[in-house]
């Protein structure tokens, strides 16, 4: 090797930069790591500061530095990277406009050169080159300079070829560019490289798109003439090209087969042909005959987002076509046929194509044919939109009138054959299996969907519009046109397919939802500052504040009095009619008491004989008795004042039921009834009478709560079916005991007699089959076994095969007879249930209207009662329902509410009664949640008998009795503390305590003493804890303040001390957990006494502390040793530090002087960290003249390493691997006159080397009994 090698060989372990850019800011380096961050703000924000940075210095190898490593990054291994590295040198030439676009260019093709490139590295290079085109185009200077657009464009044209790694990005990109190109730089430089691309443009799909960008941005370019000579036709739309079009589009459908969207040479091709006047020709030729030829799957769908997309680029003619052409006709099959959850959903994405349409489209016409098309797609008569189609919220006014005027038209007048209906393929097999009649289907849609335009408050509708729908519907439900009346607009058109019961059922539904969404309707004209200026809207109300429902009342006895006009469906009866005039007169002096006052009460009682009124149309014989009930009881109310003053008539009418307890009555009823609107006027109603309410009326609806009445019809039920049981029993052991000698069967017949078992045998059936049996004498051949068959003929069999069908068809329909009355008794369960909850809407209304009335402290014993059956109850959802609605009335709106009952003077005996018996009910309980409630009522019943105190006193009690409470509440705490199972907790008697500090303090001496007398650990330590948060209670600090507040701070520290003497298993979890919690209070009461200097002798507790170390196991931290060495902190103990003892690795080893410590080295400024650095390479064989001065240069440096490595650390395991492997690489040959050495720039390898003189000083060491270096 020569000389001139050597060096050339030593140069190269230099460092390879040293122009100083990485030794002059960290900085600079930072921002390079930050474009490779995965985090997009991170990125953005460092192409920022990396421009404003180079701004500022404008130093020209930190620029070019730049430029260098942003061209490498753009083929970053990491795909995040690339975009970051793209935009900052876009950024970059943007901002120094100095910089060359074709030297720029020039760097990215020689760097990410795709002929060069590894195999591996291709898809990078690719990347990289791509990246680098979006970097120029970004600049916003490519256009400047056509050369280096056609460089772009020719590198895009190759990278076009690395499809699978690229897919379409480069024509997308090329594509991009043309948008921004002058037209004189496309004629000139770009046609004649794109030529080819552009005459081979029915090959592929993105060939035909760049051609359709270029038709679109160059339109005198490439001018007929031109088309002519490129594609041999002068459009490109037309019957000779419009089969290569349909293969195009068929192949670019495969390029979103993992993408729900629409490829762009479908839209483009639609615009062009809509430029070229041939939309007629692409739609039938390109997608009805060419896309929905395919099977379906993902030519439909892309032919259904082509739908949806050209919504807003077609004429009204256009727009009819399409909605009535094959395309939709597809659409709804599909739509029909993917109902199933596991296949592909279309219909959101068009929902999203129509409601963006309809929001963006200002004509009404074109809304119009969108609407009506969609609608009239219907699938046997049912069209495939849903009537909650919330698309209608974008329709104009005059849309939405017209829209609703052809709902109407069409349920009067259904045109099947206008339709565009259609069934599927099974369908059309089996057309005579049709389940219901198209014309019903129709009118049921269209009744959903005139009712749900109502009920969406987002749609813009006036009144006027609200009025006619809800005529419309309340005409058909109700009456029939005998003859045209010009003051009646319904009758004016006649229903042409006459009504069945199945659609006057649905009318009749349809009318009462359009009550309720006109119940809750906010007035039209509510601006936003009425809005901001009422608390509450009121719902309901016509624009002069008349009732909704009143126009429909008044506008169905205009039709009353019609009677040569229109003739009702349901004919009232004198009787009826005579009701239903009361009504009116009735509401009418309501409305004129209304305008003096009483505004809540009088519209309530107004909304509940207008609903009642339109029900008599419904049910008018199970009405028209409420209907009485309730205007006698609005007579005896209005009434009230006036007999209030007569007392002797008052004397006379007490027999008789106050008309506030009809009222109840009314309403329950009502309740029953399966409507929501009923249920919310209900509480309406109810909600304004709770001032009027008495006990006898409080009781009727409590006793629908009852749950005993479930109960005992529980019990009758099935002490009813035990008995059938306990005979059928009976009976089939007797008849197991004759057939066990017929178990001779097959396997099959073995498999039947099991499920058989399985099932409720019934023993008559057993009777019956032996009877048939032994009549036709099969019983007799089948035990005697004989294959003689003269013993049972055909004739006979046949008798037999008879008289068994009929038997088992008997029995079969007596087994589906138990079914039928098991679900109809579970439906009537679920019905009574469901009344109950209705129920309970009332007494949550009485709660929370009446929460300070004597009335409310009834409802504590029936919720709980109703909770603790809820408990035990079904798991069913209506159940759970039931019960959590019952909670939450007694928890949050009845003992947690701020107003309550304090005027209970006259009733102290029977709360106290009550208290007992609550308190004696929750030591019996076996559930703790139950008890809960049981106890939250009797603290409600605590704070009714004290009541509120004038002043902050603490010692104020009322009507409390304190002695007979704390008896009551000193029995339930030993109870918790004396029971091994309680369903009472600690955390109850916390909240007694802290609510009520006077009985707490009579309850605390019960406490203290079972610190140390609780049936079992877990209690003594619940004992502590309620001391300690009874004596941190300031009300209770105050309250015994003085020689009890001493006397009881000396009795819990002798309770203390005796607790703590532990013996016996001292190390169990329950021991350890007692222990924590009377340290707690041991640190309350030593900090506190020391705090208050309080004559307490605490030095026993003090030695019996000193001595728990001994009997514990203290680990070095835990709440138990925390709170130990806390407590012992006020006794002026401190935990021992432990002592930090370093073991001694080699006992022998000479002892040395310590070290003086030595500050942390501070991390340097601009130089890259050691995880960055690239690795040193290993050092070349260097010749015997330069290794003999390289190897005297070592040598010193080793004496050097070995004076070091005497004070060093021991070498560790690795360090010998590390070592043996060094020498191994390092061996020379044998005729070498010196042994080489490593490089002095690598002193970590040679240290290695100077072990066995460190080994040797230790040995010298030990022989010579140690020293110091």
């Amino acid at each position: 090797m020569s000389a001139n090698m050597v060096e050339l060989q030593v140069k190269a372990a230099e460092p390879i930069r040293t122009t100083g850019i990485l030794q002059q800011s960290r900085e600079f380096l930072d921002f390079f790591w930050d474009l490779a961050k995965p985090d997009q703000e991170i990125r953005l924000r460092a192409v920022e500061n990396l421009i404003k940075y180079l701004e500022n210095s404008n130093k020209e190898d930190e620029l070019e530095y730049t430029v260098k490593r942003l061209v490498d990054g753009l083929a970053h291994t990491r795909e995040v990277a690339r975009p970051g590295f793209s935009l900052a040198l876009g950024q970059l030439l943007s901002s120094f406009e100095d910089l060359s676009l074709q030297n720029i260019l020039d760097r990215i093709n020689e760097k990410h050169d795709l002929q060069k490139a590894k195999k591996k590295l291709i898809r990078n290079a690719a990347f990289g080159s791509l990246f680098g085109v979006l970097a120029l185009h970004q600049s916003g200077r490519l256009c400047k300079e056509p050369l280096v657009v056609l460089g772009c464009v020719k590198l895009l044209q190759n990278l076009s070829q690395h499809r699978q790694h690229l897919k379409d990005l480069p024509n997308k990109t090329m594509m991009d560019i043309l948008t921004e190109v002058p037209e004189k730089v496309f004629e000139e430089v770009l046609l004649s490289a794109l030529q080819a691309d552009l005459a081979s443009a029915f090959q592929t799909p993105e060939q035909l798109q760049l051609l359709l960008v270029a038709l679109e941005r160059f339109p005198h370019t490439l001018k007929p003439k031109k088309l002519k000579k490129l594609l041999g036709s002068t459009n490109i739309i037309n019957n000779d090209n419009i089969s290569k079009l349909t293969e195009v589009l068929k192949m670019s459908t495969l390029s979103v087969k993992k993408e729900c969207i629409l490829p762009a040479v479908f839209l483009d091709l639609l615009k062009l042909s809509l430029k070229e006047n041939s939309f007629q020709l692409f739609w039938n030729k390109a997608i009805v005959e060419g896309m929905f030829k395919q099977p379906p799957g993902l030519a439909h769908y892309v032919s259904f987002r082509l739908l949806g997309s050209a919504l807003p680029l077609l004429s009204l003619d256009q727009l009819k076509e399409v909605l009535q052409g094959e395309v939709m006709k597809h659409y709804g099959e599909h739509v029909v046929s993917a109902q199933k959850q596991e296949r592909f959903k279309l219909a959101p994405e068009m929902d999203a194509y129509v409601s963006d349409f309809l929001e963006g489209c200002k004509d009404a016409d074109k809304q119009l044919v969108v609407m009506v098309g969609f609608s009239s797609l219907t699938h046997q008569g049912y069209p495939v939109v849903p009537s909650v189609w919330r698309v209608v919220q974008h329709l104009q006014p005059a849309a939405m009138q017209s829209y609703v005027e052809w709902l109407k038209s069409t349920f009067l007048q259904p045109r099947m054959d206008q339709l565009l209906n259609f069934s599927t393929r099974k369908q059309k097999e089996r057309q005579q299996d049709q389940e219901q009649n198209p014309t019903f289907r129709l009118r049921k849609w269209i009744l959903a969907r005139l009712t749900s335009i109502l009920d969406n408050h987002h749609v813009k509708k006036d009144e006027k519009l609200t009025i006619e729908v809800s005529r419309f519907v309340l005409f058909h439900a109700f009456f029939s046109t005998k003859k045209v009346c010009a003051d009646i607009p319904e009758t004016e058109n006649k229903l042409h397919v006459p009504l069945d019961d199945s659609t006057r059922g649905v009318l009749v539904n349809s009318f009462f939802g359009l009550l309720l969404s006109m119940h809750n309707m906010p007035p039209a004209d509510d601006t936003a500052k009425d809005q901001a200026l009422s608390h509450k809207r009121t719902l309901g109300v016509m624009a002069d504040g008349t009732l909704w429902i009143y126009h429909l009342v008044q506008y169905a006895q205009v039709l009353l009095n019609q009677p040569k006009f229109v003739q009702s469906i349901q004919p009232f009866s004198p009787e009826q009619r005579q009701a239903w005039d009361s009504m009116l007169e009735s509401v009418a002096n309501l409305k004129k008491k209304s305008k003096k006052g009483q505004l809540a009460e009088t519209s309530a009682f107004q909304q509940l004989f207008l609903l009642i009124g339109l029900h008599l149309f419904k049910a008018p014989d199970e009405l028209l008795d409420i209907m009485k009930d309730l205007q006698s009881c609005v007579d005896k109310a209005q009434q009230k004042k006036v007999k209030k003053k007569k007392t002797k008539q008052a004397n006379e009418q007490e027999a008789e039921p106050e008309w506030v307890e009809v009222l109840v009555d009314i309403l329950l009823s009502l309740l029953s009834q399966p409507s929501r609107h009923i249920r919310q006027v209900c509480k309406t109603v109810f909600a304004s009478i709770c001032p009027h309410v008495n006990a006898a009326a409080l009781t009727a609806i409590l006793d629908v709560l009852d749950p005993e009445r479930d109960s005992e019809e529980d019990s009758a039920f099935v002490v009813v079916e035990d008995s059938k049981k306990a005979k059928k029993k009976k009976v089939e052991e007797e008849k197991d005991e004759e057939m066990d000698e017929e178990s001779d069967t097959s396997g099959d017949d073995s498999e039947e007699d099991e499920s058989m078992e399985e099932q409720e045998v019934d023993q008559n059936f057993k009777m019956e089959l032996m009877k048939v049996l032994q009549q036709k004498n099969a019983l007799a051949a089948v035990e005697g076994g004989s294959d003689d068959d003269d013993d049972l003929d055909d004739d006979a069999m046949m008798e037999l095969d008879k008289s068994l069908s009929v038997l088992f068809s008997e029995q079969k329909k007596k087994m589906q007879a138990k079914k039928d009355d098991k679900a109809k008794l579970q439906k009537e369960k679920t019905l009574v249930r469901d009344f109950k909850i209705k129920v309970l809407d009332l007494v949550e209304v009485f709660v929370a209207r009446q929460a300070g009335s004597p009335l409310v402290l009834g409802l504590v014993e029936p919720l709980l009662s109703i909770i603790d059956r809820g408990m035990t109850s079904g798991s069913e959802q209506q159940e759970q329902d039931f019960l959590r609605k019952a909670a939450d009335i007694f928890k949050n709106q009845l003992c947690r509410s701020k107003v309550y009952c304090k005027t209970a003077d006259d009733r102290q005996g029977e709360l106290h009664d009550l208290l007992h018996k609550l308190m004696q009910k929750t030591q019996k309980l076996s559930d703790s949640s139950v008890c809960l409630y049981y106890f939250s009522a009797s603290l409600y019943v605590v704070k009714v008998l004290r009541g509120s105190p004038a002043d902050a006193d603490l010692r104020f009690t009322g009507n409390l009795d304190v002695e007979r409470v704390s008896a009551i509440f000193r029995e339930a705490l030993g109870s918790f503390m004396s029971r091994r199972k309680s369903p009472l907790t600690a955390q109850m008697f916390t909240d007694l305590f802290n609510r009520f500090p006077v009985l707490c303090v009579n309850l605390l001496d019960t406490a203290v003493q079972n610190i140390m007398s609780g049936v079992r650990q877990h209690q003594q330590g619940q004992a502590s804890v309620l001391v300690l948060r009874a004596m941190q209670s300031k009300a209770v600090q105050q309250l015994m303040s003085g020689a009890p507040w001493v006397e009881l701070c000396a009795d819990v520290a002798a309770q203390l001390v005796a607790a703590l003497k532990l013996s016996g298993q001292t190390e169990s979890k329950v021991l350890r957990e007692k222990v924590v919690k009377l340290l707690e209070l041991c640190q309350f009461l030593v900090k506190h006494v020391h705090q208050q200097k309080l004559p307490v002798d605490l030095a026993p507790l003090k030695r019996i502390l000193q001595a728990l170390t001994d009997m514990l196991t203290f680990k070095k931290t835990g709440s138990l040793e925390d709170t130990y060495w806390t407590v012992m902190k006020h006794f002026g103990v401190t935990k021992p530090k432990a002592e930090k003892t370093k073991p001694d690795k080699d006992a022998s080893q000479p002892t040395q002087m310590p070290m003086p410590p030595q500050k942390p080295a501070k991390k340097q400024k601009g130089f890259l960290p050691e995880t960055k650095k690239r690795k040193r390479r290993p050092q070349p064989v260097l010749e015997p003249a330069i290794a003999a001065e390289a190897a005297a240069a070592a040598a010193a440096a080793a004496v050097a390493a070995a004076a070091a490595a005497t004070s060093g650390p021991a070498v560790q395991k690795g360090d010998k691997k590390k070592i043996k492997n060094n020498k191994k690489k390092q061996k020379r040959p044998a005729d070498d006159a010196a042994v080489s050495q490593a490089s002095p720039a690598k002193k970590s390898k040679t240290q290695p080397e100077s072990k066995p003189v460190k080994k040797k000083k230790k040995n010298k060491a030990k022989k010579d009994g140690g020293g110091q270096v």
